[in-house]
């Protein structure tokens, strides 16, 4: 079988939604590998072990240095020693800036918003285009490893009780200047609830509210559902509330039981974040949201 590399994120040994929902993938498609920047590796190991994966690489503890450019020329390197087949990464802050890192390391172009994988003599990523309209098949036709970056909620994690990774430290080579730059405060948004992109039922809000303190309504509703709040992009973009809470093709991509959509009139880029939903409400009184 052929070997799949997985980017791995971790906060304090938990694994994240995205690395599970993309271990679930690789495993169909050949023996899977994840990589991994920090000090958590040994913690998170049984977590990656039950859901497919075999070996942990892993940089170890980067001393608050930049996750981009020392996990980037770790895998790299040990690319260039073991040749995978692929190399999957979920399409967050981290894995975008490691991906791209990767590709020039590495030489090797990259091909994003993949939501599905099809082996076909080779790995095709399908991309959606037109807002969702259709799909199209793309595929790597170099000798490098093929990059895809891989959209939230593509794939359902599921635990299949493996045993635990196995966890390999890999060689950070020297890094220059760029190595000298170093995290120095971390800032962690406050949030009740479930986190949007994982929540089972989401209300989101939009320019119908009319005004800014309206959409505390939005959030009163979350709550008492025991939700998670959203919103559309128009109002973001309009400060009403933070870039975190955006649902869209430019923000996350949600999957929830009931996504509830208050003055929000279903522009195309918003659909993309959430037409998985299994039930949609609309509130709104123009019939054609």
């Amino acid at each position: 079988m052929v070997n799949i590399w997985v980017h791995a994120e971790t906060s304090d040994g938990v694994v994240s939604s995205i690395t599970l929902e993309l271990l679930a993938k690789a495993r169909e498609l050949g023996d899977v590998t994840v990589f991994h920047a920090g000090s958590d590796a040994e913690q998170a190991a049984g977590e990656l072990g039950e859901h497919g994966a075999t070996r942990i690489l892993t940089t170890g503890d980067l001393n608050n240095g930049l996750t981009g450019p020392a996990l980037a020329s770790a895998v790299a390197a040990k690319a260039s020693e073991e040749s995978p087949a692929a190399i999957l990464f979920g399409t967050t802050y981290d894995g975008r800036d490691v991906a791209g890192r990767l590709s020039v390391k590495m030489d090797a172009p990259v091909i994003t918003n993949i939501v599905d994988l099809l082996d076909n003599d080779g790995l095709i990523g399908v991309e959606p285009v037109f807002g969702g309209a259709t799909n199209v098949k793309t595929r790597f036709t170099g000798e490098t490893p093929g990059i895809f970056l891989i959209r939230p909620k593509s794939f359902n994690a599921e635990n299949v009780g493996g045993a635990a990774a196995t966890v390999e430290t890999i060689t950070i080579p020297d890094l220059g200047t760029t190595g000298s730059a170093k995290v120095t405060n971390r800032f962690v948004e406050e949030s009740d609830g479930p986190k949007l992109d994982e929540a089972g039922i989401v209300v989101s809000g939009g320019r119908g509210l009319g005004e800014p303190e309206n959409f505390q309504m939005i959030e009163d509703l979350a709550g008492k559902l025991g939700g998670a709040a959203g919103a559309s992009r128009a109002i973001v973009d309009a400060g009403w509330v933070p870039y975190s809470y955006q649902v869209g093709q430019t923000g996350k991509v949600v999957k929830p039981d009931v996504y509830i959509a208050a003055g929000i009139s279903g522009a195309t880029q918003h659909m993309v974040g959430m037409k998985g939903s299994k039930t949609i409400i609309a509130i709104n009184k123009d019939p054609e949201a």
